[in-house]
């Protein structure tokens, strides 16, 4: 029986682990790959961690990782099937039959950002393909980028990108966009951005980096290449959620209902980084979400 289960080691999860063991918390850490690190692993460069400026994602996970490791926190590898909440006892089932039993919970399986499944993406993923305007926008100043979709989201990076890219192509596969108004009023106002309507992103293409697209109007069937150093994908994010949706409130998207205090519906259980209700999902939201739910946790096991 631990006082603690997290389940998810990417910077939350790992945060979470170092708070915990410092508290001095019997816990466990459960996570699907053997090395973890979440989606900072595939990010070739963070410039916004603060401290540690123009990191290496994989490097920077590395040290997350270590830090956990060298306080002593212990790891399982595995996916989680399903979870029972039996009062003071939470249970974890893995797919493998292996069950492990805990008095609190930390759930810190993160999100994952949809992908587009064209050729090119996934290979030059941290190559001039990313899922993050304010992470890796930085990098492509005085260069000209596409961002691909048309809610809330590609919006705001399309505007947040105009700023300081020299050109800004939003790609959107309808005539009019879904997001908010407000929104909109912005990115029409910026001289920089071109909307291309109708169209769907066929193919990323370049040699060691981005340097061109390739897409398809849909009502004149007809096809283009723009030449861009980067393409950013905001076609949403889906939470790794399945296996708590009967435990926990979730939204109507499926993230975890929970607030600075990562305290969920659930007494004992707490949601941690991306994996729940929040405007901003960071590295840096994420460790504090880490040790806040440590915090919550200590109180409930008071």
């Amino acid at each position: 029986m631990y006082d603690l289960i997290i389940i998810g080691a990417g910077p939350a999860g790992l945060s979470a682990a170092v708070y915990g063991k410092r508290a001095g918390l019997d816990l466990l850490v459960i996570e699907q790959t053997p090395m973890g690190g979440g989606q900072v692993v595939n990010t070739y460069e963070v410039d916004n961690y603060l401290g540690l400026p123009s990191i290496n994602g994989f490097d920077l996970a590395q040290k997350f990782r270590q830090h956990a490791d060298g306080m002593g926190a212990v790891f399982q590898t595995g996916k989680v099937a399903q979870i029972n909440d039996d009062g003071e006892k939470k249970s974890v089932e893995l797919t493998d039959g292996t069950v492990f039993e805990a008095r609190t919970l930390i759930l810190a399986g993160g999100a994952e950002h949809a992908k587009l499944g064209v050729p090119g993406e996934e290979m030059f993923r941290g190559q001039g393909v990313s899922y993050c305007a304010t992470c890796d926008g930085a990098f492509f100043k005085k260069r000209d980028v596409a961002v691909i979709g048309g809610g809330d989201v590609a919006v705001e990076d399309a505007v947040y990108l105009s700023r300081f890219c020299r050109r800004v192509y939003l790609i959107h596969r309808r005539d009019s966009l879904r997001a908010a108004k407000s929104l909109q009023e912005k990115l029409f106002a910026c001289e920089n951005v071109e909307v291309v309507w109708d169209s769907t992103l066929l193919a990323i293409e370049g040699s060691d980096l981005v340097e061109k697209i390739r897409i398809r109007n849909t009502k004149e069937e007809t096809e283009r290449e723009i030449q861009v150093e980067g393409v950013f994908i905001a076609v949403g994010m889906h939470p790794d959620t399945e296996a708590y949706r009967e435990l926990v409130a979730c939204d109507e998207n499926g993230w975890l209902i929970a607030g600075e205090d990562c305290a969920t519906n659930v007494p004992g259980i707490y949601a941690a980084g991306d994996i729940r209700t929040k405007t901003l999902r960071q590295i840096v939201t994420a460790i504090s979400d880490g040790a806040c739910a440590v915090a919550s946790a200590e109180r409930y096991l008071s």
